[in-house]
């Protein structure tokens, strides 16, 4: 959630830099304006909380001077008072949940490094290292959902019918690919970071903390009984993991991975190829995360996408390096770079770390 401090002194740089976005900013303006008006009312409510007190000092020494009719008077203007600074204080109440609902829909502002442009066309190449379009062999042009049910290490049609479409089953060498690429992913990071096994089903106030609710509710896994949400990502519990907490700058960085299953409803996905592992409601994902000073975090960034992407180079795997557009950035992302890798069985490059 953006500072309500930085629409207050700047909001035309707020509007301009969600512009870079393709956001729109009328949410700002109104923001701006509620909040002149909730910092109006809490002055005055606070002006009539002194005024009441101080009545109420009034009226004691005018009833042990035996002056009851001048204190009746005043004990009737404080009770108007009173009831002014309810109304204020139910209106205050008011604004500011209109505010944080109104915050909780504004994006994080893009870096000003963040290359312009609003869809994923606009993204920027950064390098590619590995390709050889000519270079693939026509038993590597096989798409990885026949391949796999072949080999029997993928078992789509098994997870369908157990979970319904876009889930997916793995078998035998599959099973165990799996779970070798996890700790892989773990235990080549661990010289630099802690392992945490956080809890794949958070609070409302857990994902409302972390920027994903309420603006992508219709992505997530609600489980209404408990008021509890299926993890999108391990970022979002590690992320909490502090929350509340004030952390000393001497111990930062504090550097975290986790592998957690992952699951989102894809909701957007209409329209799109869903073969094999494409496009899942379930996955697992190591993730590498960092609380940091603004001044440690750019090369921390750098740091995390050097050891994601020597992940990939190790395993041999053509891949390419993409800056990503502002209007392709995550909500709560200000800069992001994603790797790619190429499948030739698709033809196509696949997002595998961000």
């Amino acid at each position: 959630m953006l500072d309500i401090k930085l629409i207050r002194t700047d909001p035309e740089a707020v509007k301009a830099a969600l512009a870079r976005r393709g956001e729109p900013t009328a949410s700002i303006d109104e923001i701006a304006e509620r909040d002149v008006r909730a910092r109006a009312v809490g002055t005055e409510a606070d002006g009539l909380r002194a005024e009441i007190k101080q009545l109420s000092k009034e009226v004691g020494s005018l009833h042990r001077e035996g002056r009851g009719d001048e204190a009746t008077t005043l004990q009737t203007r404080s009770r108007e008072l009173g009831a002014r600074e309810k109304e204020l204080e139910a209106e205050g109440d008011e604004l500011a949940d209109r505010i944080r609902t109104l915050l909780l829909y504004v994006p994080n502002l893009p870096a000003p490094e963040a290359p312009d442009g609003l869809t994923e066309d606009d993204n920027v190449e950064v390098r590619v290292v590995g390709h050889d379009p000519a270079g693939y062999g026509d038993h590597q042009r096989l798409p990885h959902w026949e391949i796999g049910e072949e080999l029997g290490i993928l078992d789509v049609d098994r997870a369908v019918r157990m979970s319904g479409s876009m889930f997916v089953l793995y078998r035998g060498a599959g099973a165990r690919l799996l779970r070798a690429l996890i700790a892989y992913g773990l235990d080549r990071n661990r010289d630099a970071f802690e392992e945490i096994r956080p809890p794949t089903v958070v609070r409302t106030e857990t994902m409302v903390g972390t920027g994903h609710l309420p603006k992508f509710a219709d992505d997530a896994y609600h489980l209404e009984r408990d008021d509890l949400w299926a993890i999108p990502t391990a970022e979002v519990p590690l992320t909490a993991m502090v929350a509340g907490e004030i952390l000393d700058e001497a111990d930062l960085p504090m550097r975290l991975m986790a592998h957690t299953s992952c699951f989102r409803r894809e909701a957007g996905s209409a329209g799109r190829d869903t073969r094999g592992l494409l496009r899942v409601h379930e996955f697992d994902k190591v993730e590498l995360y960092a609380f940091c000073t603004p001044d440690q975090a750019p090369a921390l960034h750098a740091e995390i996408l050097d050891r994601a992407e020597g992940a990939i180079r190790d395993l041999g795997l053509a891949h390419r390096v993409l800056d990503l557009a502002c209007g392709d950035i995550s909500g709560a992302g200000a800069r992001t770079f994603d790797i790619e890798v190429f499948a030739p069985g698709a033809d196509r490059w696949l997002e595998v770390s961000s």
